[in-house]
């Protein structure tokens, strides 16, 4: 995975040395970001941050996944993460997933950081299939997808489990375009 710059951010994969920056961005983002993502919630500890770049790494080394930090242009402001996962190789698909730090919502981030994600999933990757699937009620999430130009798949019940209850998620489809 190469390091994407555009649109003012720059995205590459997370690592153990970006375990601080992590952390710290979870923590700010506790009432935003885990209303809607488990992991994120006030007890979350360096050790967690920690453990799941390494999974992270790992991930990344095996072409399992791509999990990526969204992080300032210059690289030093840790935004939020990105990631393609359960990918499919037989069928060509996978998800994608975005979340960005309570102090950096709201200015478009998450939608520059898909573009340039879905980008380098289709021309790289060579997937033909991006699947985002989110809790019904997350409003921000959804209205990213749909700037994005995903299309609405309709709603799935018991689709996620967020804190041990399932919910119905929204799901869209991105594909490459011609």
């Amino acid at each position: 995975m190469t390091t994407l710059l555009a649109n003012g951010l720059c995205i590459r994969p997370l690592r153990r040395h970006d375990a601080d920056a992590f952390y710290a961005a979870a923590l700010e983002s506790t009432a935003t970001v885990g209303q809607w993502l488990p992991w994120c919630h006030p007890g979350y500890s360096m050790a967690d941050a920690e453990q799941w770049l390494q999974v992270c790494e790992d991930n990344l080394e095996s072409g399992a996944a791509y999990s990526m930090g969204i992080f300032s242009e210059n690289g030093e402001l840790f935004i939020g993460g990105i990631g393609i996962n359960g990918i499919n190789r037989e069928h060509n698909f996978a998800q994608v997933g975005y979340w960005v730090r309570q102090s950096q919502q709201g200015q478009g981030i998450a939608l520059h950081a898909l573009m340039m994600v879905a980008s380098y999933g289709f021309r790289v990757l060579g997937l033909t299939r991006l699947e985002i699937v989110v809790q019904e009620d997350n409003h921000g999430s959804r209205r990213v997808a749909e700037k994005a130009g995903a299309s609405f798949e309709g709603l799935q019940k018991n689709r996620l489990v967020l804190h041990g209850t399932p919910y119905t998620a929204a799901m869209y489809s991105l594909t490459p375009r011609a």
